[in-house]
């Protein structure tokens, strides 16, 4: 994958889709910082998921964004979107190769370098770690330091996404440390200080 580096940012949506946030959404990627979209909604039908997913995937397409699916590479295909995001308990790596073909594969890795050697053996496209910092979206299960990020990069090409309560203050300690892109959705949707345009216009 290219790796531009002023595109660092990989966004997550927030967990509800509100009438505001195509808006916001239009906004925040009109600003050229963001590589990737990937739509996570847990509490959605699927009839839901991809009346959303048609809009996401019509606003990405204009400001040149990946637009990558949650978990679901049933939905990916459905909407063609043009990749999917697996977490370790979600379907194996090679079965949704299969479904997918050359579409975007990333996989979470947590803190463990096994885990990424074994992703990177099934060749995906990246590779995430997490959480860095505390998240308010997720629970923190996982906890990483910048070490991994730095081990890692010393066996592999493969891009590498930073994970976990990333904000303006903690960004970049992450990319000076070998993350090639930020999953940030808290910092973004759920600040009390900033609308997202300008929360993610502090993220030079």
């Amino acid at each position: 994958m290219k790796i531009n580096k002023k595109k660092f940012i990989y966004l997550i949506s927030p967990n509800k889709i509100s009438d505001s946030f195509y808006k916001n959404l239009k906004l925040v990627l009109k600003t050229g910082k963001v590589s990737f979209f990937q739509l996570r909604l847990k509490n959605y039908s699927l009839k839901n998921k991809i009346l959303i997913g048609k809009k996401i995937k019509n606003i990405c397409k204009k400001y040149r964004v990946k637009f990558i699916i949650n978990d679901d590479p049933f939905l990916t295909l459905n909407l063609d979107a043009d990749g999917c995001h697996l977490g370790q308990k979600d379907m194996d790596i090679k079965k949704a190769k299969k479904i997918l073909g050359k579409k975007i594969i990333g996989i979470t890795c947590h803190n463990s370098v096994n885990l990424a050697k074994k992703a990177i053996k099934h060749k995906v496209s990246y590779i995430a770690f997490g959480a860095f910092y505390l998240s308010k979206t997720k629970k923190t299960k996982y906890v990483a330091s910048t070490n991994i990020l730095n081990k890692v990069k010393k066996f592999t090409k493969t891009s590498i996404v930073a994970i976990g309560g990333i904000n303006s203050k903690n960004y970049k300690n992450l990319l000076l440390n070998n993350a090639n892109f930020l999953a940030i959705s808290g910092y973004i949707w759920k600040n009390k200080k900033y609308k997202p345009l300008q929360a993610i216009e502090r993220l030079k």
